[in-house]
């Protein structure tokens, strides 16, 4: 199932930057690990919903694109997201 627009918002006030901000990395990486997590619980059941398994590698390289540019770019808010999200380096 796809996030709540509650639950989107809450992530997003969670992890901005400024008060207008909503697509910097570190949102970008919540809103992932997110759906992530939500996909992870789905496949637990449905074991051979093989479409859904795509869509989860998918989202899982981009975050991990997205853990590389910010690691790349400014260590410290890497790894302040990494810390907050409880992700492994």
């Amino acid at each position: 199932m796809a996030i709540t627009k509650d639950r989107k918002n809450q992530i997003i006030d969670q992890f901005r930057r400024e008060p207008t901000d909503t697509g910097s990395p570190e949102v970008q990486i919540a809103l992932l690990t997110a759906r992530i997590n939500e996909l992870h619980e789905h496949m637990r059941l449905h074991k051979k919903d093989h479409a859904s398994r795509r869509g989860l590698l998918k989202m899982v390289s981009k975050r991990s694109g997205l853990l590389t540019y910010l690691r790349n770019k400014d260590r410290s808010r890497y790894l302040a997201v990494i810390a907050r999200l409880g992700l492994r380096k």
